[in-house]
C-alpha cells in the first residue's frame, strides 16, 4: 500500500514538473505574471477611471500603453518632447475608446529639463485633481562598444534614463503618500539585472533604476496601498533601436535590422497592464530564449556567466558585421 502511494506521488510530481517545463518553453513572462494573466484581476476592471500619467508616450511601448489604457477606460496624461506626436496619439486614443477630449491631457515634457518637472506635475494634478498611476517609460537605449563610445553618451544615458525618471518620481510620490495610494511603474529592461555587450551605459542606467526602486519600495512599507513596480522587457518591437545612442551623441543608428522575431508591443503592454492590475512588483516580459537567460542569471549565475561570454562574443561579432544586435542570436554571421 505504501509503495503504491509513493509511486502515485512520484508520478504526480513528475507530471507536475513536466507540465511546468512545457509551459516554460512557451512562456513569454515570469510565472507570477502569467499566473496573474490567467487567474488575476483584469485590467479592464481594475484600471477603469484611473488617472494614468505616461512618459515617453509618443511612440513604441508608451504609445501602445496609451491605446490599451484608453480601451480600459483610464484617463490619460500623455508626455514626451514631441507635442505633435502626442496629439496624434491622443487622436488614436479617442478613436479606439469611449473617452472624451477632456479625458486625455497632452502635457509636453523633457526628462532632461528637471527644473520643469515640478511645474508639469502641478499642471497634471490640477487638470484631473490627482494622479493614480505614473508610468515611467521615457528613455533611450544604446548600440555601441565601450572603447568607441564618447563619455558624453554615458552622461546622457544616466541623465535621461535614471535621473530624469527619479526626478519625475520625486515630484509625484509626495502626492501619492499624501493620498495614501497610487502606483509608480518604471520600465527597466532585462539588461537591468543581466548586462549585455553594446549596452554598457544603457545597462548601467537600468541597473541604477533597479537599485533605486527596490530601495524605495522598502522605504514605503508604511504605505501598503502604494505600488512600486518595475517592468523588465526583453527585445520588443518598438522604435527603441532606431532611437538608440551610438558612439557619439548626434550619430544615429545605421540600420535597425529585422525586428520581426521580437515580442509584439501589444503583447508586452498587455502583460504590463495585467501586472499593474494585480500589484506585481517586478515583471519579466520576454520571449524565449531571453526569458530562460534571465532565469539562469537569477538562479545559476556561474553558468550564466559562461553563456553570457559565448553569446556576448557572437553579439559583438554580428554587430561589427552590420546585423541587428539581438537578432544575431538567431542568424549566422556574415562572411566577407
Amino acid at each position: 500500500m505504501d509503495c503504491c502511494i509513493v509511486t502515485a506521488l512520484g508520478s504526480f510530481a513528475s507530471l507536475y514538473a513536466l507540465l511546468h517545463f512545457v509551459c516554460f518553453i512557451f512562456a513569454d513572462a515570469d510565472f507570477t505574471l502569467l499566473w496573474s494573466s490567467l487567474f488575476g484581476h483584469r485590467p479592464e476592471s481594475k484600471l477603469k477611471g484611473l488617472v494614468v500619467w505616461i512618459t515617453g508616450a509618443s511612440s513604441g511601448i508608451g504609445e501602445e500603453l496609451a491605446y490599451q489604457l484608453a480601451k480600459c477606460g483610464s484617463r490619460l496624461i500623455l508626455s514626451a518632447r514631441r507635442e505633435h506626436e502626442l496629439n496624434r496619439v491622443k487622436r488614436g486614443c479617442l478613436e479606439r475608446s469611449n473617452l472624451q477630449d477632456a479625458d486625455v491631457l497632452v502635457l509636453p515634457l523633457d526628462l532632461l529639463e528637471r527644473t520643469s518637472h515640478e511645474e508639469k506635475t502641478k499642471a497634471a494634478i490640477q487638470f484631473f485633481g490627482h494622479i493614480d498611476v505614473l508610468i515611467n517609460n521615457g528613455g533611450r537605449s544604446q548600440r555601441s562598444l565601450c572603447l568607441e563610445t564618447s563619455f558624453d553618451v554615458y552622461q546622457a544615458l544616466m541623465e535621461l534614463n535614471f535621473l530624469g525618471t527619479v526626478s519625475i518620481t520625486k515630484q509625484v510620490l509626495p502626492h501619492m503618500t499624501q493620498r495614501g495610494s497610487g502606483s509608480i511603474v518604471s520600465v527597466s529592461s532585462l539588461v537591468g539585472i543581466a548586462g549585455a555587450p553594446l549596452a554598457t551605459g544603457y545597462s548601467a542606467s537600468k541597473h541604477a533604476l533597479q537599485g533605486f526602486f527596490n530601495s524605495l519600495r522598502t522605504e514605503l512599507t508604511e504605505f501598503p496601498n502604494i505600488l512600486i513596480s518595475t517592468v523588465l522587457p526583453g527585445p520588443v518591437q518598438s522604435q527603441i533601436v532606431q532611437n538608440a545612442f551610438t558612439e557619439e551623441l548626434t550619430r544615429p543608428v545605421a540600420a535597425a535590422g529585422n525586428q520581426e522575431y521580437k515580442m509584439t508591443t501589444s503583447r508586452c503592454v498587455r502583460l504590463m497592464l495585467v501586472g499593474i492590475a494585480n500589484n506585481v512588483k517586478e515583471m519579466w516580459i520576454a520571449k524565449q530564449p531571453f526569458l530562460l537567460f534571465v532565469y539562469t542569471w537569477q538562479y545559476a549565475p556561474t553558468f550564466a556567466w559562461f553563456i553570457t561570454n559565448l553569446l556576448g562574443r557572437k553579439r559583438v561579432q554580428h554587430f561589427k558585421a552590420g546585423l541587428d544586435a539581438d537578432s544575431a542570436y538567431f542568424t549566422k554571421p556574415k562572411t566577407s
